[in-house]
């Protein structure tokens, strides 16, 4: 079994971490453009053309599925790379996890990138799964292109200025950038007030996961032999895990995972 993911950048991290650990035998094809980072600014149809190209160095590998591992991608691309790769390969998108937000009854947040934050894609998510639900949208500029850099610095930046434009009371914080799951637990130090209830992080990388297995008829074997390779690509070339990936836990946890090829 061979999985696919795509990002322009390291994004795609937490959502191949969480295929590894339901099925450590399955091998793993990550492509990515890093640099054409970031990919938010982007008009629609540059986004579409970027995709097009790194979802199709990662055919290449004939993989069963492909993860769209980008909000940006999916709300931008998705259609093209349907329409271009499936039915031979499933595509299965990012979607903010915005529906299981809203079935904690909320005040509830939503951090993502300034192009995706009052998007209609977003508000449709919201009108469609919150309706009723207090709702913040919360721009973070920056925080993503950090992420990717490893900038510790403006990561720290970028999260105090959207947690200063999150209100006190949400409960819980949807991550809508799969970047942004790479400093999950930095969000949460950052939002969380004292003497509330502990706040709840959605993210959608367990959730992708799960649907590309169901895609091609797999079920979680989290306990089957770990001998699932890495194959990277980086603007289409084979290449390694950039040393910016290594300063976060998932992606040491894919290279101790992974036998080298």
């Amino acid at each position: 079994m061979k999985i696919a993911l795509m990002d322009s950048g390291i994004g795609l991290l937490a959502a191949a971490t969480a295929v590894r650990r339901l099925r450590p035998d399955a091998e793993l094809v990550l492509s990515s453009d890093p640099g054409s980072m970031p990919w938010g600014p982007r008009t629609p149809e540059d986004v579409t053309a970027r995709a097009l190209a790194v979802a199709e160095a990662a055919a290449a590998h004939r993989p069963d599925a492909l993860i769209v591992a980008c909000n940006t991608a999916s709300v931008r691309a998705l259609p093209a790379l349907r329409a271009r790769l499936e039915p031979g390969v499933p595509v299965v998108g990012t979607v903010p996890a915005i529906k299981p937000a809203a079935a904690g009854g909320g005040p509830f947040a939503i951090w993502a990138t300034p192009a995706t934050t009052g998007s209609p894609y977003q508000r449709g998510l919201i009108r469609e799964f919150a309706e009723g639900v207090t709702v913040t949208e919360v721009p973070c500029p920056g925080l993503a292109d950090a992420v990717e850099h490893a900038d510790q610095a403006g990561i720290d930046a970028a999260i105090a200025a959207a947690a200063a434009r999150t209100p006190d009371d949400v409960r819980a914080v949807v991550l809508g950038c799969t970047h942004y799951e790479l400093v999950a637990e930095r969000i949460r130090a950052a939002v969380q007030r004292p003497g509330a209830a502990p706040l709840v992080l959605h993210g959608s990388a367990g959730a992708v996961a799960a649907q590309a297995l169901r895609r091609i008829g797999e079920h979680p074997a989290p306990d089957a032999p770990a001998h699932g390779s890495l194959t990277v690509l980086l603007g289409g070339h084979q290449g390694t895990l950039p040393e910016t990936a290594l300063t976060y836990d998932e992606g040491r946890l894919l290279q101790a995972m992974s036998p080298a090829r």
